[in-house]
């Protein structure tokens, strides 16, 4: 899977709808025990939702990593400082695949990015073990890697004309895990754990707007690793967007875009 080039303002295009799950995840998260607490936003992006954060715990001391340069120089601009409650938001660069906290933290949150993490179960022992005593780890992924989107995406590159260049730059079917997978692993860790699956039926509105979504998220990678060929690129995105207008007709209220993501909040005991 290719390290994708992020762009905040065409991830941002469709920040309502996306953030949707962010607040839905939040709305499960427990009373955190620190005072003020500690929080760590894992893949924060742009920051939209690590602001979010602030607005539930306003006296809380939140760092948002990321690994894209674009994303956290936005995070920065639009969202760093103290905030209203007392609090403050922070930005730094990290890797979540080697991401290594210090701790302690009342909560670490992750909205849509443990998906671009390989091997992200194996992470969880030591993200956990970094938490305070009744803490707790809360994510949510998009679990619809064989929607349409996803899978016309994957048939295309897979063709001859694109095999070459595609066929290893995107997302499979192994980058999220079933949600008894994630319910295991985290009560196996000690954790009291929910897991739960929601699926929106977003209505967007505009010309092509499934690509317009899909170019700020899963079609990132795709993007990426043909960037140094213009011409290439947008014959793919073309046969892309002919695929997507087949899959997702336009009706008079708009275009339904199903979206199915994945949520778990464990609390360590303690």
């Amino acid at each position: 899977m290719t390290t994708p080039a992020w762009d905040p303002a065409q991830y941002l295009r469709h920040s309502g709808h996306r953030g949707r799950a962010f607040t839905d995840l939040l709305a499960q998260v427990p009373a955190l025990p620190g005072d003020p607490p500690v929080i760590a936003d894992l893949g924060c992006g742009p920051g939209n939702v690590t602001a979010v954060l602030a607005e539930r715990w306003p006296t809380a001391h939140i760092t948002g990593y990321d690994n894209s340069p674009a994303m956290l120089d936005r995070a920065e601009v639009d969202h760093a400082g103290p905030t209203p409650g007392g609090g403050r938001l922070d930005f730094a660069h990290a890797d979540l695949r080697t991401w290594a906290p210090e701790g302690p933290y009342d909560l670490i949150v992750s909205n849509a990015a443990l998906q671009w993490v390989p091997g992200h179960l194996d992470r969880f022992a030591g993200w956990l073990d970094a938490l305070a005593p009744g803490g707790s780890f809360a994510f949510q992924v998009p679990n619809n890697i064989d929607a349409p989107l996803h899978a016309l995406m994957r048939e295309l590159a897979a063709t001859p004309r694109w095999k070459a260049r595609l066929a290893d730059v995107l997302r499979h079917e192994d980058s999220v895990h079933p949600p008894a997978v994630y319910l295991d692993r985290l009560a196996r860790l000690g954790c009291a754990t929910d897991v739960w699956e929601t699926t929106y039926l977003h209505v967007l509105q505009g010309e092509d707007p499934v690509l317009d979504w899909v170019r700020g998220t899963g079609l990132r990678p795709a993007l990426t690793a043909l960037g140094d060929d213009p011409e290439a690129r947008d014959a793919f995105v073309a046969d892309y967007r002919d695929l997507l207008r087949q899959a997702y007709p336009s009706a008079p209220y708009g275009t339904l875009l199903p979206f199915r993501r994945l949520f778990a909040v464990a609390r360590r005991e303690g």
